[in-house]
Formats: structure tokens, sequence, C-alpha cells
């Protein structure tokens, strides 16, 4: 990428690109411009200036293609309630919003009727968020919707198959006063309200989630207080239909702090691309994971994925192993040509630094 960038956000285009924006490119008080990602040309390109340079942000696609950016950091470390919209068919960036209250680190989640659900967050004066709020594309506004019972930041949520929207784990508080939650509320968009839902088996935060084929969630990783002397190899499934939490298996490595980074390909396996130098493949069939190939390691904290035609997936920045944002990106493919096996590795996948040729090592 043209900028080092970590806390940012990757997103997806209708016509296959992948916007990059934001991120701290150093210190946490800078931000990062935006950029795109070209699959055909396998190349970054400037794109039209953000309203607002921020990180730890959320990016929404919308039915209508357009991304809604929203919230988070900006360059002085100010909070943000402030929104804008990219439309890739003018490729420009144009003022929508505000939120209703200043937002970083929360969670935006996409409602089956088109709106975007903005949940939790921390906001001006380390104030931890249980407020919640609606964006509607219709009207260019945010409304404000019913809040949790918990203030949550570092928290996980997916939409359910009946619209429901499961919010899971977190923390509130920091140092010698935070507080790690078990529990998860479940957000029913009729009502527009929170309850509450049943108990993970361990406290996460910093953790991600992702819906399965299946209807199943997969709640992968996050730490304990210790952040990075307490990380999760951990997996725990959300059954919609028993209510219930249940173990998983143990992923190969411990990951964190890789909300958003889970993708489900096109066979139904997992894509698990953040947290960690290597990534990994969940396979929901086999409750099964393994090491993905390619001779790279990967930044790994606060990267952004996207997927790409074709069963691709883009990785984009991060930090990790004692250094800062990096500008590396890297392309998840499926090997066509190989049927080599591993134990730690499945056959037919590499991870390859973009712009390098493929490598596919056991």
């Amino acid at each position: 990428m043209a900028t080092a960038r970590a806390a940012h956000t990757a997103t997806a285009l209708p016509d296959g690109r992948v916007l990059v924006a934001g991120g701290f490119t150093g210190e946490e008080n800078s931000a990062a411009g935006a950029e795109i990602y070209d699959p055909a040309s396998d190349r970054f390109s400037p794109s039209a200036p953000m309203i607002t340079r921020r990180h730890s942000h959320s990016a929404t696609p919308l039915p209508d293609g357009r991304v809604l950016l929203a919230g988070g950091y900006g360059a002085t470390g100010k909070y943000l309630a402030s929104a804008e919209l990219y439309d890739p068919a003018t490729a420009t960036f144009e003022a929508t919003g505000p939120m209703g209250v200043p937002r970083a680190d929360h969670v935006a989640v996409l409602l089956q009727d088109g709106r975007v659900l903005m949940i939790g967050g921390v906001s001006e004066g380390w104030t931890f968020l249980a407020s919640a709020e609606l964006y509607d594309p219709a009207t260019g506004r945010f409304s404000p919707t019913g809040a949790m019972h918990e203030a949550r930041e570092s928290h996980a949520a997916v939409r359910l198959r009946d619209g429901r929207v499961l919010v899971a784990g977190g923390h509130r508080g920091r140092g010698a006063s935070i507080r790690l939650y078990r529990s998860a509320e479940m957000y029913d968009p009729a009502a527009g309200t929170f309850a509450p839902a049943a108990e993970m088996a361990i406290r996460r935060h910093k953790h991600d989630a992702v819906l399965l084929p299946s209807g199943l969630v997969l709640v992968s990783g996050g730490t304990d207080e210790r952040d990075n002397d307490g990380i999760y190899r951990s997996t725990e499934l959300f059954d919609p239909a028993a209510g219930t939490f249940r173990a998983g298996s143990d992923m190969r490595l411990p990951r964190y702090k890789h909300r958003g980074t889970s993708i489900v390909l096109g066979d139904e396996r997992v894509l698990l691309a953040g947290g960690a130098t290597e990534a990994e493949l969940y396979d929901p069939r086999t409750g099964a994971f393994a090491i993905v190939g390619g001779d790279v390691r990967m930044a790994g904290q606060f990267s952004a994925t996207a997927p790409l035609p074709h069963g691709g997936v883009l990785i984009t920045g991060g930090y990790g192993g004692n250094r800062g944002p990096r500008n590396r990106a890297w392309v998840f493919r499926l090997m066509r040509d190989s049927d080599r096996t591993s134990p730690r590795r499945p056959a037919g996948t590499t991870i390859r630094e973009r712009g390098a040729p493929a490598i596919d090592r056991p």
C-alpha cells in the first residue's frame, strides 16, 4: 500500500475492487487516508481524499454499493461522531450523519432492511458506551435505538439468519479497573431492544465472530486481562436455535485483535486471516483448523481483510512482532495446481505477499 496502516478497514466494492480506508500510521494519534486495490492489476492506487481521516472506525457496505464510514478517532486523537459515504460510481466521499454521540472501536452491523446498527464502543473521556444507534441510508440520518445492558468495547457482533444481532464479550474500564465479559446480548430490530443471551464459557475481548453457512456463529480467540500474555486458541459456537454457546475446536495458533478479519469462503470453510502471523482455515464439517501455506509472515493485529472475486481474500496492514503498522498486503488464493498435503496445512491453499509470486511450501 502507499501508506502503512493498522486499525483501518477494507471493504469489497461491487466491481471486485477493495476500498482500504483510514487506520493509524505510526503513533495512534495519526490517521491515514484511503486507497483502492484492483485485483485485475494487483495494484493499489490513491482514492479521492476522505473528508475526515480516521482510525478504529467502522466501514459498512450498503445495499446500493456505497460504503458507510463512521466514527473512530481523528488525526489528533479526537473522538469522532462524523460519518461519510464512499460512492464507487463517482469515486468520491460525501458527508452524511453525524452519529448522536462520538464513538470509536464500536461495531457496525448491516440489518436485513438496509439500516446499519452501531453498537457500543468508547467515547469522550474514556466513556464506555452501552448505547446503540441506527443509520438509515434513505434519509442519511442516525437515530437512537435501545441500549445494551452492558457498556462494551472490543466486543464482536454478528447478524443471524433471522435478522437478530448477537453481541458477545468485550470489556469496560482500563488498567486495574478493567472488566471482561462472558455475557452476550441479542438485538431485535423489530422491537429495537437488546435482551440478555446465554453466556460464553470464558470471558473474551479483542476476539472475532462470524456467521457460518449452517447458521451457527464461530467465536474465535481473544484474550484475558493480560492482553499479549493471555491470548486464546479456544473457540466457541453459538447455536441460535438452542440459544446456547458450546466449546469448539482449538485453533492452531492463538490470535487476538482480529475482529472482522474472518471470512467465509465459497466452499463454506472460514479463513481466519488476522490476529497472528499465519492464517488458518476452519472446516465446519469436521471442526478442524489447519495452517494455510505460503512463505509469508503477516502483521496480524488490527489488520483488515476483504473478499476478492474468484474466492480470493485480500489481507492488509496491521502491526505485531514488536513492529508498528505496515504497508504490506497479502493475497489468499486456492491453489488448483497442487495436490500436496501437510499435517498442518490443507492441500490447495496458499498466501502470498501482494505483488510477489505465489509460493507453496509445507
